[in-house]
């Protein structure tokens, strides 16, 4: 009886730990994966929410670099930060590529600005730890189901864009103005019937933005 009343206490308190972690799950897959078959260092990780998750051609679409995706879940860019030392320090990346940002302004307290400084903070975390590493941001795309926050999204590229220009080592890819119709708009032909994430029409843009900027 004690055992069984051990093993249910072990339980639960995971359980209580993964809630309190967003993630968690997918977290723990990316090391039981790392732990069976360890990525190689130099390489060039993709960290960041869903559209790096859904993105699963990544490793044959860029044919010529070794790429480890960590993309995962809604994430938002406070959970790259606190998962970095975990999914991306320790694999002592070539590069660091960042697609994060976009779900931040699913609450209504955040601004461009906020957006912008939480982005720096990863930065500068990441300059810190692994200091000749080139981090290269993606700028936030313009997704049909969230044309009301395309302003501020917009305007927090802008601001990223405008500091990696006097950051070392650092690149900002532009994937805004290419989804983007004649009169603004979202193309709404690049994406899923949720009109929030990409089809492959959408990743092939993607493709063609990053491919000249990766080492």
């Amino acid at each position: 009886m004690k055992r069984l009343l051990t093993a249910l206490l072990v339980c639960i308190s995971f359980f209580l730990f993964a809630q309190e972690r967003p993630f968690w799950k997918e977290i723990q897959s990316f090391r039981a994966n790392d732990s069976l078959q360890p990525p190689p260092e130099k390489a060039i990780v993709f960290v960041g929410s869903s559209s790096f998750k859904m993105w699963k051609n990544i490793v044959s679409d860029f044919p010529e670099h070794t790429v480890i995706n960590r993309g995962f879940g809604g994430s938002s860019l406070p959970h790259v930060i606190y998962y970095a030392d975990e999914i991306v320090i320790p694999y002592k990346p070539r590069q660091v590529v960042v697609y994060c940002g976009e779900n931040d302004f699913m609450s209504d307290t955040v601004t461009s600005e906020i957006v912008v400084n939480r982005f720096k903070q990863l930065f500068n975390l990441l300059r810190k730890e692994i200091r000749r590493a080139e981090i290269v941001f993606v700028s936030m795309k313009p997704s049909p189901s969230r044309r009301h926050l395309m302003p501020q999204m917009s305007a927090a590229n802008e601001s990223i864009k405008d500091f990696l220009k006097g950051e070392r080592r650092a690149v900002y890819v532009n994937i805004w103005d290419p989804m983007l119709d004649s009169n603004g708009a979202p193309r709404k032909e690049l994406f899923l019937a949720d009109m929030l994430h990409m089809n492959e029409k959408g990743y092939a843009i993607w493709q063609k933005a990053l491919e000249p900027h990766l080492k």
